[in-house]
């Protein structure tokens, strides 16, 4: 295989975490063994480490459908033939809490990323097998988690973004992020198993920066949602 042009690598793992921060990939990198760097390119930070004695690579995909699906192709390319998102996301439903995790069972495509490769009507899915064993995870919890749809979309400042949530909501959506339905698409097409996990930083009907600044611990809330929701898609992936 030859080096890809924007994650400059030429191989990873078949098991693989995206996720979209750069610095989230050190977080999750301290649960690994023997974790390394392997390249930092762009948006694209990669690492690569032990999980229970089963490789797994890391990588940020930068914010929104078009630098993830960048990602996606050139992982899958390299290797990878299973992947799931640890991301974050706004809530849609008023009883989903900060730190909460939502797992994707599908997506509404309203990016235009996953719509450049197939008609809207074409539906972004998660696989059965990984949603069972985050599932499996996450019921060993004593923590609130929530499984069903969410919506994929391209910019948070939209003039009509209230209102667009409330549409949203009164479908039973559960949250919002900017890059699930370009994974579950891709993933489809290209014949790769992938998930999303989600971790709750914004409640429904709140600002973003309102709705964290109302929590003087909601610093300590979110890191330890998106460290549950790291945990499930490690778990997930070394059951395949």
């Amino acid at each position: 295989m030859s080096i890809q042009p924007h994650i400059a690598i030429d191989t990873v793992s078949p098991l693989v975490i995206v996720c979209g921060e750069p610095d989230r990939v050190n977080r999750i990198a301290s649960m690994l063994q023997d974790a390394q760097p392997i390249s930092e390119h762009r948006e694209f930070r990669i690492y690569q480490g032990n999980y229970r004695n089963k490789l797994i690579t890391l990588c940020s995909t930068g914010i929104g459908a078009p630098s993830t699906l960048i990602a996606l192709e050139e992982l899958i390319h390299c290797g990878a033939q299973a992947i799931i998102r640890v991301g974050s996301a706004g809530a849609m439903q008023p009883n989903i809490g900060l730190g909460e995790l939502i797992v994707a069972e599908g997506a509404v495509r309203d990016d235009g990323g996953s719509q450049s490769y197939v008609d809207n009507v074409y539906p972004a899915y998660a696989d059965f097998r990984l949603l069972t064993r985050i599932e499996d995870y996450v019921n060993t919890l004593d923590r609130p988690s929530h499984f069903g749809v969410v919506r994929s979309h391209d910019s948070f400042y939209r003039d009509d973004e209230l209102s667009v949530s409330h549409y949203w909501n009164q479908y039973g959506i559960l949250a919002a992020d900017m890059e699930t339905a370009a994974l579950l698409t891709v993933g489809r097409l290209r014949g790769v198993q992938t998930a999303s996990v989600l971790n709750n930083v914004v409640l429904y009907d709140h600002d973003v920066k309102e709705g964290i600044q109302q929590y003087a611990d909601a610093d300590t809330i979110m890191m330890d949602g998106e460290r549950t929701a790291a945990k499930a898609a490690l778990e997930a992936l070394i059951s395949l």
